[in-house]
């Protein structure tokens, strides 16, 4: 088991990202995604990945979609936050990829939240963390323990009448300049006073999303 002290800060998670082309840092993991030329192989992928799980002891969230692999690699023990093992095992799962023939496309896992907007977030989110079935993430967030739903997030912002949730959809810095300017393209407003790391996106008819990267995010320490 691994203690708090074998997180990874957020410079160390960069450093070895330098080192594992494959992957992306997400919201307290390491994700890809892997294509194979066929259904057959994805799924002879995701045996090779299940090899390095056990032989590691350190197993990852998997989504197999026909020809593609979708994998999280995340410490739980800790939090759900990236540690030594995430990052070796990473390493280990890109090597028997490139055995299989799969093409690394890191850039199609996205991760969507809901925000909600509250003055009292105190005062609501045991309401969802119970409806929901959720725990309590480290910064007052609410995660899925079976990473199946999207997580759920509680925002800092004064009473107001109207919708207060919406979307957070996460992507990293190096896949999010396009998203935005196809979805700038269609005519919504683009309020980007937070860009880099998120670009408030509202439609005609006043619904918010939040276009979000990873720049600035991650563990601080």
């Amino acid at each position: 088991m691994a203690a708090r002290d074998d997180i990874l800060t957020r410079p160390q998670i960069d450093a070895a990202l330098a080192d594992l082309p494959d992957w992306r840092y997400r919201l307290g993991g390491l994700v890809t995604v892997f294509k194979t030329p066929t259904a057959a192989g994805a799924l002879g992928l995701i045996a090779a990945v299940g090899r390095v799980a056990e032989e590691r002891d350190h197993h990852p969230d998997l989504d197999w979609r026909y020809n593609r692999v979708f994998i999280r690699f995340s410490s739980h023990d800790v939090g759900g936050e990236v540690t030594a093992r995430d990052t070796g095992a990473a390493a280990s799962v890109s090597k028997a990829a490139a055995a299989a023939g799969a093409e690394a496309q890191p850039g199609l896992y996205r991760t969507v939240d809901i925000g909600i907007d509250t003055p009292d977030a105190d005062g609501i989110s045991e309401v969802w963390r119970v409806a929901l079935g959720y725990r309590r993430g480290r910064f007052g967030n609410l995660v899925d323990p079976y990473g199946r739903g999207p997580g759920v997030s509680f925002e800092q912002a004064p009473a107001a009448d109207g919708n207060r949730l919406h979307l957070d959809i996460h992507r990293s810095k190096a896949e999010s300049g396009a998203a935005l300017e196809k979805t700038a393209a269609t005519g919504a407003l683009m309020n980007s006073d937070h860009a880099p790391e998120r670009v408030v996106v509202t439609d005609a008819q006043g619904n918010r999303l939040c276009l979000c990267t990873e720049e600035g995010h991650g563990p601080d320490l």
